[in-house]
């Protein structure tokens, strides 16, 4: 499962995925060419390398990534995370996703952790 961390993502949880799952391919915007680009953009690279996206931001990135599905443009999915959840439940609730699903079970999906 690839993965891209939104610019503004919780580092302490990207640390903590890491040093649970070493072996995951997470890649973070701020270490690509679409840095401090627009939520349409980053959308727009995550699909074009086939990365699940993790972000906080419920407010504008949905949104486009919804667009993305209703204009029938490829979306590997989301994880919406939510900025006040505990970092140990974020980072246990994402590797429940990432690692119990495929990434065509994701795609043009938006996953809300909490997990409800």
């Amino acid at each position: 499962m690839r993965l891209l961390a939104d610019e503004n993502f919780h580092g302490d949880i990207v640390r903590g995925l890491l040093r649970v799952e070493p072996k995951l391919d997470l890649l973070r915007v701020q270490d690509t060419e679409v840095y401090q680009a627009s939520d349409a953009d980053v959308l727009a690279y995550a699909a074009v390398e086939n990365r699940i996206l993790l972000t906080h931001d419920v407010q504008t990135l949905t949104r486009y990534a919804y667009e993305r599905v209703r204009e029938g443009l490829a979306m590997p999915g989301v994880i919406e995370v939510a900025h006040d959840i505990a970092i140990g439940q974020a980072i246990e609730e994402i590797l429940i996703v990432v690692l119990t699903s495929t990434p065509e079970q994701l795609s043009n999906q938006i996953i809300y952790i909490p997990l409800q």
